[in-house]
């Protein structure tokens, strides 16, 4: 009699195999799609005919828009707080790449003094960012 009731209970399992199949392909789904996505600030790049760089590692990206304002990434920072933030990144990832992207109607001097802060904070592999789709239509 013990033995009939177990064969006719409920089972109370959750069953996780359609659990692990969605998270599954939501992850190569986002494997595949957050190397292809853009982050940054919307900048008209200077146009320039410098060699692409191809590194594994990722980059550091610095924007200055034409209003002067910087960014770090996407986020918004005052000239006095970039250093300790590029130092705390670099101090977490030695081997970033920093790169400079000017608004094209950015003013001159605002690019050289973020360029300079960095020089003088210590970091001597900054880059300056430009647009060289364009050189490569006119060549």
């Amino acid at each position: 009699m013990i033995q009939r009731r177990r064969k006719n209970q409920i089972k109370s399992e959750v069953n996780l195999t359609p659990l692990i199949d969605i998270m599954t392909s939501l992850l190569a789904i986002f494997m595949i799609t957050a190397p292809l996505m853009t982050t940054g600030i919307p900048l008209d790049l200077p146009k320039g005919d410098g060699k692409a760089i191809s590194s594994p590692e990722k980059t550091l990206d610095i924007s200055i828009d034409a209003k002067g304002n910087i960014f770090l990434g996407e986020q918004k920072v005052k000239q006095g707080e970039l250093v300790k933030k590029v130092t705390a990144i670099v101090q977490e990832n030695p081997k970033i790449q920093m790169m400079i992207s000017g608004d094209r109607k950015a003013d001159y001097g605002n690019v050289i003094e973020v360029m300079a802060l960095l020089r003088s904070a210590g970091f001597t592999q900054v880059g300056l960012k430009t647009d060289a789709e364009v050189m490569k239509e006119k060549g």
